[in-house]
């Protein structure tokens, strides 16, 4: 794919943050287009692509639009919002013409495993006629057509963000009549199964399964939901979908409580500024004129069109219809032998401290932890920080058990967790009337941390027990994204743990941390005191490296003192999921610098600091990525490792996902997603080959207890 020039400023070259996301959606699109993945998990990656691309128009596309908005009024400006749009909108029109060629590829291949998705119009008599009693006894009671005309139609307002929906034009009696109709996704599966015909079958006896788009149900029957209401000659039914701006702009009115402003917030969002039409390139010029007319879409709005179907994150979830071989193996949780070899989560935790691997580990040591913590007679205390968690969440009912035992429970709920506001506002409730003091943080910092902090009365003293991770604590993004936990009752850590609960609810007063790196206040100046100290390592002319895996790097400041260790002669290696803005491998500038993206099965999700330290490393875990927001607009937290034995285990992890030739991505001067060469070393695909790392050392540490 042909990629933008980076933009250059006179001393630090920095790559356009927004064009370095397209990248990594074009590295999902890569996983939708290798033909080593299973068909259906194929389909899948561009669902994942899909969402992917929707969130990056409502949130990163809006801000490029603000800004353009704001030159008016302001006279300067960083960089040129306008030229900066234009080249996003050259890229996503290139990845839009890949994904339709993509697509099509995996509908032939699913083909060849007799699975058709199938349009209306190829439909037999004896399927078209059970499509129609399948849409009168099933569909129609979820559908409710808006019609479009008269001044009252405030379209703007009345279509959802991200809902598929069918802009209808009946015409053949005078002046055309429009109306919307939204697929009812939320009500009835995307994807259906048409009963088999005989004229699907193939020579070798096998049946074809046809799958008909729940769109194409309402297209096919588009003329019995309206006959009897309009007189028409003709109708016809195109797709579309809108996109919004996702911020939100929220008074500080003192008589509302955060609740009610957040839920003000999502209802805001509603109504929020188009930042993106999508629509059926089949559209007639003259619906389409009037569509733009009623929402009121200007020149700077994205107006893409593409093929039939809208709103394709539903393939996310696409059912497999065929044989098992077209999804990924079943994947089976490994053991923790120091959690399995103890009676009690807390006796495990006391004896050492234990570091999990989702999802190679099974996230159900932690939930167990919590359950344990919630009838123990002798847990007094739990505190926990909450920003994305299940709908039918296992830890918040451990909580709210917790309560019922006569524990004091404290939950940080984070409400502006973006998308997941409305849960987060629901779980708090519902916690609030169970008893838990629910805290809502700092109104200006969204708290990103991932901690838990148990106390235990134990020998008539507390013991705090405490736990810090890369990700949420939630059971569903658990087996998907690949995170640490670690498990501690170290006291200087837990202790600390302890102080940035209190710096939540009382940030006004003064705090000091030896050893967990906190955002906002203390991480910048750690963070850069911890790469000025390998530069002068390298200065002095010893080794000196860093080895970093983050989600993304965007911080003009950290950014720009990488390329000065890098002219120093630091070693730099990072491993990047998505956005870099960072340019590897410049002559004098970033020449000690390699950057990679793994993409794979799971989302890589953890964050991991290494530094050299003249040969005696440190090792942190950490909920947050380098990027501006969250180092100096969140509360996060990062963890030095002790544990001589779990450094060991993280570095082993890293040094094979660096080694990784299958999955990992060069992120060089051109951002080009050139896969790393293989040459003649054996294959490594470091997602597999860490699960055998892991399963290997709880064998040999089950074996050893056992002996």
């Amino acid at each position: 794919m042909q990629q933008q020039s980076p933009i250059y400023n006179a001393e630090f070259p920095s790559y356009p943050r927004e064009l370095s996301w397209l990248d990594f959606n074009g590295r999902v699109l890569q996983e939708a287009a290798d033909e080593r993945n299973p068909a259906i998990e194929r389909l899948r990656f561009l669902g994942i692509y899909s969402n992917n691309m929707d969130e990056f128009f409502r949130v990163r596309v809006a801000d490029v639009k603000r800004r353009i908005l704001l030159k008016k009024y302001q006279a300067s400006e960083q960089e040129d919002a306008e030229a900066l749009l234009s080249q996003i909108q050259q890229q996503v029109l290139h990845l839009g013409q890949r994904f339709n060629a993509i697509y099509i590829d995996i509908q032939l291949e699913l083909r060849k495993h007799n699975i058709e998705l199938i349009d209306h119009f190829k439909l037999t008599e004896l399927q078209s006629n059970w499509v129609k009693r399948y849409f009168r006894q099933d569909v129609i009671k979820h559908i409710s057509p808006m019609i479009l005309s008269g001044d009252e139609v405030k379209l703007t307002k009345a279509l959802e963000d991200n809902t598929t929906y069918l802009m209808v034009e009946m015409t053949g009696n005078g002046k055309p009549e429009y109306a919307i109709v939204q697929v009812p996704t939320s009500e009835l599966s995307r994807f259906i199964e048409l009963p088999l015909d005989l004229n699907t079958r193939k020579k070798n006896g096998h049946y074809r399964r046809q799958i008909l788009l729940l769109d194409d149900v309402i297209v096919h029957c588009i003329a019995d939901l309206f006959s009897g209401f309009f007189q028409f000659e003709h109708i016809h039914a195109y797709s579309l979908k809108l996109t919004r701006d996702a911020e939100y702009n929220i008074s500080d009115t003192l008589d509302q409580s955060l609740i009610d402003k957040m839920s003000k917030g999502i209802r805001q969002r509603l109504q929020s500024e188009p930042v993106r039409l999508v629509y059926d390139a089949a559209m007639p010029e003259q619906m389409l004129k009037v569509l733009n007319k009623l929402l009121g879409t200007g020149s700077n709005d994205s107006l893409v069109s593409g093929g039939r179907y809208r709103n394709f994150k539903d393939f996310i979830n696409f059912p497999n219809f065929g044989h098992s071989s077209l999804e990924f193996p079943k994947f089976t949780p490994l053991v923790s032998a120091e959690f399995e070899r103890h009676s009690t989560s807390f006796d495990a935790i006391n004896h050492s401290d234990i570091l999990l691997h989702y999802p190679y580990h099974s996230f159900g040591y932690f939930t167990e932890w919590v359950r344990q913590a919630s009838f123990d007679p002798k847990v007094s205390h739990i505190k926990i920080t909450m920003y994305r968690v299940a709908k039918n969440s296992r830890v918040i009912h451990s909580l709210l058990d917790a309560v019922r035992n006569g524990k004091k429970v404290s939950v940080v709920m984070e409400l502006k967790a973006r998308f997941d506001e409305e849960n987060n506002i629901n779980w708090a409730r519902r916690m609030t009337e169970g008893g838990i003091q629910v805290v809502f943080g700092l109104t200006s910092l969204k708290v990103h941390a991932k901690l838990c902090l148990i106390t235990r009365q134990e020998k008539g003293k507390a013991v705090q027990y405490g736990h810090i991770g890369t990700g949420n604590f939630n059971e569903k993004s658990a087996v998907i994204y690949t995170d640490f936990s670690l498990f501690t009752c170290h006291p200087e850590i837990t202790s600390e743990i302890d102080q940035v609960f209190e710096f939540i609810e009382h940030s006004y007063r003064p705090y000091i941390f030896k050893h967990l790196i906190v955002s906002p206040t203390w991480a910048r100046p750690k963070l850069l005191e911890l790469i000025q100290r390998e530069i002068d390592v390298a200065n002095s002319g010893k080794k000196a490296e860093i080895l970093l895996k983050v989600n993304n790097l965007a911080d003009d400041e950290i950014v720009n003192l990488l390329y000065r260790a890098s002219q120093a002669g630091v070693k730099i290696r990072l491993i990047v999921r998505g956005m870099c803005s960072l340019i590897a491998g410049l002559v004098d500038k970033s020449a000690n610098i390699k950057v990679i993206s793994i993409l794979d099965r799971f989302l890589e999700h953890a964050r991991v600091y290494v530094f050299h330290n003249a040969g005696d490393s440190e090792v942190y875990l950490s909920s947050a990525d380098w990027m501006t927001r969250n180092i100096d607009q969140r509360v996060e937290v990062g963890v030095p490792i002790f544990d001589p034995r779990l450094k060991q285990n993280i570095l082993d992890i890293l040094d094979i996902q660096w080694r990784d030739n299958v999955k990992a991505r060069i992120i060089g001067p051109c951002h080009d997603n050139a896969y790393a060469k293989r040459g003649n070393k054996r294959k490594i695909r470091s997602q597999q080959q860490i699960y055998n790392y892991l399963a290997r050392q709880a064998r040999q540490q089950l074996d050893i207890e056992i002996e």
